[in-house]
């Protein structure tokens, strides 16, 4: 791994408390800040809180929980889902399915860019990012710019089938904010990953990251032919957000789309909105096959075939898309 450089120290102080080994039957508390409810963990169950529903997975060992300077952070072993990440309540991914994420978030827009050699990924402390970039030979480099170290740390000890790609040479890792860090930088990246929790969870750490200003830093920090992908809730959760979203990438992205994959942990699909700063990007088609042998989610049916949303979205979102 490349160098670590501490870019902001953080806001307010660090208060921890470490959970390891604990029996799930006797952990009982309360985690999140979402605007739309708290969830919580009681009588051997994890309470995923929406808005309106609950979404459960039984514990079976609680394996991290500290509040750092920035948000709470566990780590839990389910029964079904293997290990879970959660940030303030959200869950971010777990074990038996997480590699659909990961590639989707990372092999769609590498099969539709011509020239990928400097990746900037905004979050991804959980190293799953990381380790789909890697798989692909022309990427000269990667850049993570994660705000909160201990995410890093957690993953490292105790999710390392995703953190494995914190080994990765090409890689150097920027610890600060990603707000901060885009604004510092002109015309550097071929293609920037926001892999940060969607607005439904939002709190102080992405409220930033999910406003106009920022997607217009966003414009400015890529290349000329420059792309951008963010995850984003699906359109059955919150369609208003993806519309919003899109709407304000509009404004500074030649092409803008939107699709869609199912991740069975998660209580909802997984959407994302992609950004091309080229007018003949097709983000529906990829450009060339991947190799499939080190994949587990993603091949060429699959990238074509997430682009099609039901009928009410698509004419929800037909004003802003940009095709």
């Amino acid at each position: 791994m490349g160098n670590i450089d501490v870019l902001d120290e953080g806001r307010g102080s660090e208060e921890s408390t470490i959970v390891n080994g604990r029996d799930a039957n006797q952990a009982t508390f309360i985690i999140g800040k979402m605007e739309t409810g708290r969830s919580f963990m009681k009588d051997g169950w994890y309470y995923d809180v929406w808005d309106g529903q609950v979404y459960c997975h039984k514990v079976e060992e609680v394996l991290f929980r500290k509040t750092t300077k920035y948000q709470e952070v566990l780590i839990f072993k389910s029964k079904n889902s293997g290990k879970l990440l959660v940030l303030d309540g959200d869950v971010q991914c777990a074990e038996k399915d997480e590699f659909g994420y990961q590639e989707m978030i990372a092999h769609v827009p590498m099969a539709c860019h011509p020239n990928p050699k400097k990746v900037l990924i905004v979050g991804g402390g959980d190293g799953g990012v990381i380790r789909e970039l890697s798989k692909h030979p022309e990427v000269e480099q990667i850049t993570l710019c994660e705000i909160d170290e201990e995410v890093i740390r957690a993953c490292k000890e105790f999710m390392p089938s995703m953190a494995k790609g914190f080994s990765s040479s090409k890689l150097t890792v920027h610890i600060g904010d990603g707000f901060q860090f885009v604004k510092q930088h002109q015309q550097a990246f071929d293609l920037i990953i926001n892999d940060i929790p969607d607005r439904t969870g939002a709190n102080d750490l992405t409220s930033q990251i999910y406003s106009r200003e920022y997607f217009g830093l966003l414009k400015a920090a890529l290349k000329p032919n420059g792309m951008f992908i963010s995850q984003e809730p699906s359109v059955w959760n919150d369609l208003k957000c993806v519309h919003t979203v899109m709407e304000m990438c509009s404004e500074f992205f030649s092409v803008v789309d939107y699709n869609m994959c199912m991740i069975p942990s998660f209580p909802d699909m997984q959407g994302f909105v992609m950004c091309s700063l080229d007018r003949n990007t097709n983000f529906r088609e990829p450009l060339r096959k991947l190799d499939a042998s080190d994949l587990k989610y993603y091949n060429s049916g699959i990238h074509r075939a997430s682009f099609a949303v039901p009928e009410f979205a698509r004419k929800e979102l037909q004003g802003v898309y940009k095709l």
